[in-house]
Parts: C-alpha cells; sequence; structure tokens
C-alpha cells in the first residue's frame, strides 16, 4: 500500500468520526428531552448518505469527465453500485479509486449532517431521512461535482474548479463553498419551513443541556478536521504542512475573536462560546487553508470569530429559528473564509489576490461562486422541505414537542424524576 493511500485512509476515518463528533456538540446544545433525537439525526444522515453513495452518488460525482455528463451533472447510473469499479478491484487503480470515494463519502455525510441543527426539537426521525435522501441527491452529489469531479486521468473537471462565470477557478480547498455554505443555506431554508420552536425560542430559553458534552464535539471536530483538510494534500510537502499548521492557529484565534464579544457583550467569556469559536474558525479556514499565510490565517480566525459571535444573533431579530446556529456559524463563516481568499490570499499560493498581487479576478470568483451555491442549495432545500412538510408531515406534534420528542419518537432518552 503506498504512502499517499495509507494517508488518505486514515483521513477518511477522522472525517467520519466527525459526524459522531457532530451528534456530541450537537446534542450538548438541544435541551434534554430532544438529545437523542437530535443525536440520531446525524447517524442517520450517515446510513443513508453512505447507501445513496454506493449506488449512485459516487459515479454522479466522479464518473470518468468524458461519458458520464457535463461540468455541472453527472450521470448517477453511469455505474451504478460501482459494479464496474469493482471489477478491477485488486490492481492499484482502484484501489486509489476506492479511497478517494471513501474520502469523499465522509464529506457528503457530514454536509448533509450539518444542516439538521436547524430543525432540532421539532424535526421527525424519518422526514428527516427522506429529507436526507432527497437533499444528498438533488444537492450535495451536483455541487460535490462542480467542485471535487474527477475525470479519469486526475483532473477537475467541475466548474468551480475551472471558470466561474469567465473570472476562472474559485480555490476552495476542501468545501467551504458546496459543504459549509450550502449546509447553512439549506439549514435557513428548513428553519423558515417548520417555523419556531413552540418552546425555546428566546437566548433565555435556548441555554444547552450539557456544556461538556459541547466540548468533546468540538474536541472530536477539530482532532478530525486535520483529516477533512489534510486528506487532499497539497502541491510539496511545505503546502501540505501549512494546510495543517493553519487548520491548528485559525480556530485558536477564532475562540479568542469570540470570546472578547461575549466578554463586551455579555460580561462573561463561556466555554460554549469558546466551542463554537474553535467551529467557525474550523469552518473559515476549510476553503482557505492551503492558501494564507500564518499570519494572515490568524487574522481571518480572529475576524470569522468575531463576526459569527455578532451573527448568530440575528435569527433573534430577524425571526428564523435556527437552533443550533447553522446559518451563523457555517453559512457566515463559510462566506467569509471562501471570500477572504480573494482578499488575502498568498500570490505564491493563488496567483494573484487583490492585496497580493492586485488581482480581481479570483475575488469576483470567490463571491459568485458562493452566492450560486448558497441560491441553489436554499432554493432546493426550501423546495423538499415544504414538499415533505405538506405531505407526510416534516414537523412533530405540539403536544410531542412540549412534551419531548425522544420518548415519543425514539422510545426514550435521559430518565427524568
Amino acid at each position: 500500500m503506498s504512502v499517499d493511500l495509507s494517508w488518505q485512509l486514515i483521513c477518511t476515518a477522522l472525517v467520519l468520526f466527525m459526524t459522531p463528533g457532530l451528534a456530541f456538540f450537537y446534542g450538548g446544545l438541544v435541551k434534554a428531552k430532544s438529545v437523542v433525537s437530535m443525536m440520531m439525526l446525524s447517524f442517520g444522515s450517515i446510513a443513508v448518505v453512505t447507501i445513496l453513495y454506493v449506488l449512485y452518488g459516487g459515479t454522479g460525482i466522479a464518473g470518468n469527465g468524458t461519458s458520464g455528463g457535463s461540468e455541472y451533472f453527472g450521470n448517477p447510473f453511469e455505474d451504478f453500485g460501482m459494479t464496474d469499479l469493482v471489477t478491477s478491484a485488486g490492481s492499484g487503480d482502484a484501489g486509489n479509486l476506492f479511497g478517494g470515494h471513501a474520502f469523499l463519502v465522509a464529506f457528503c455525510i457530514i454536509t448533509v449532517a450539518l444542516v439538521s441543527g436547524a430543525v432540532a426539537d421539532r424535526a421527525r426521525f424519518w422526514p428527516w431521512m427522506l429529507f436526507a435522501a432527497l437533499f444528498a441527491t438533488f444537492v450535495v452529489f451536483p455541487t460535490f461535482r462542480w467542485l471535487f469531479g474527477v475525470d479519469a486521468d486526475g483532473n477537475f473537471y467541475g466548474w468551480l474548479a475551472n471558470d466561474v462565470y469567465g473570472f476562472g477557478a474559485a480555490l476552495d480547498w476542501a468545501g467551504g463553498t458546496i459543504i459549509h455554505q450550502s449546509a447553512g443555506a439549506a439549514a435557513l431554508a428548513l428553519a423558515l419551513v417548520l417555523g419556531k420552536r413552540k418552546v425555546g425560542f428566546s437566548k433565555e430559553e435556548s441555554q444547552p443541556h450539557n456544556v461538556p458534552l459541547v466540548l468533546i464535539g468540538a474536541a472530536i471536530l477539530w482532532f478530525g478536521w486535520f483529516g477533512f483538510n489534510t486528506g487532499v494534500y497539497g502541491a510539496d510537502e511545505g503546502q501540505t504542512s501549512l494546510i495543517f499548521f493553519n487548520t491548528l492557529i485559525t480556530p485558536a484565534a477564532a475562540l479568542i475573536g469570540w470570546i472578547i464579544v461575549e466578554t463586551f457583550r455579555d460580561g462573561k467569556a463561556t466555554a460554549v462560546g469558546a466551542a463554537s469559536g474553535i467551529v467557525t474558525g474550523l469552518v473559515a479556514i476549510t476553503p482557505a487553508c492551503a492558501f494564507l499565510t500564518p499570519v494572515w490565517a490568524l487574522v481571518l480566525g480572529v475576524v470569522s470569530g468575531v463576526v459569527c459571535a455578532l451573527a448568530v444573533d440575528l435569527k433573534f431579530k430577524l425571526g428564523y429559528d435556527d437552533t443550533l446556529d447553522v446559518v451563523g456559524i457555517h453559512l457566515v463563516a463559510g462566506f467569509i473564509g471562501c471570500v477572504y481568499i480573494g482578499f488575502f490570499g498568498s500570490e505564491t499560493l493563488t496567483g494573484g489576490s487583490l492585496f497580493f498581487g492586485g488581482e480581481t479576478d479570483l475575488l469576483f470568483a470567490q463571491i459568485l461562486s458562493s452566492l450560486t451555491v448558497i441560491v441553489f442549495s436554499f432554493v432546493v432545500a426550501y423546495i423538499i422541505g415544504l414538499a415533505i412538510e405538506k405531505t407526510i408531515g416534516f414537523r412533530a406534534k405540539e403536544e410531542d414537542e412540549i412534551a419531548g420528542i425522544d420518548t415519543v419518537l425514539h422510545g426514550g432518552g435521559y430518565e427524568f424524576d
């Protein structure tokens, strides 16, 4: 086994571990009476996305880049169930291909799971599973092709990776657009479809039931994120090491930025704020980790931490119930991280950004690619969510929501006296 494949498989395991970490993070943030339901949405995402990826998602993303579709949409049934790929198992090429698919499916899983944070405390499980299947099919798999689609020769052929509306390729190392901004946009759509919680939509009522669980989840996410960002290594050892290093330092700076805002605004720095700052920094550095010098990665961390600490309060002012701040963290930080490359990307690593090389094309490519993915994900997710709500019903009954959906939907959770 090659060193490259070994590292990719290790990183795949790290990325897959992130979804249970997300379940801990989300589970600690919700009420005690819905923690099991919240965590089940993440584990359900693992199951449904994995199965669909094997059946048609993988070939829909990667295909062969020529006979199986275009730079926008693939032919998901080009190799249904990966049958043709299996016939060559045992060869070095097949091993590398399966390793790449395993890595991609872990990314697809967490993209879907992230959305669940917007519907905590009120979403029914089986309608969520249907949404997860449809969202993966019509948003995740196609948009992954836009950025990560690779042909048989290893060339990226998706339109985001080559030419965004005539401004050249968008730079997004590990999915700030198609993962975090896409999930954030879909989260906003579902929050609007399902409406506000009957109980709990206020700062005072939204307190997490288990802060240590939140911190454990954040720690797992940070650990797994090193695989998230370095599973595809850089052009050389120097760039790969830079990716790893930036993944370490940006969340640390974002933590500081977030708790500074908390201290001035609320008079105290909270553990949940620190955990949220870490995740914010991780999201922001995801697209930019390979393109920033360390000093500018630190600045990105502080900026994203400050902005997102302020952005999460917008839901109370605008009236959308994004329960666990998927919009305020993933959509906002993902957008900041992508656009930041266009301003401060290293000239050596990007070919020129606005402040390092005086180039504007990259900035326009970053902005337009982000806005396209946001609009596409929001519209499709809204249509899917509304269709489910109007047919089989997405939201739990009011009496079940008030009583606690763990017992009603999953047969139990925490024991209460």
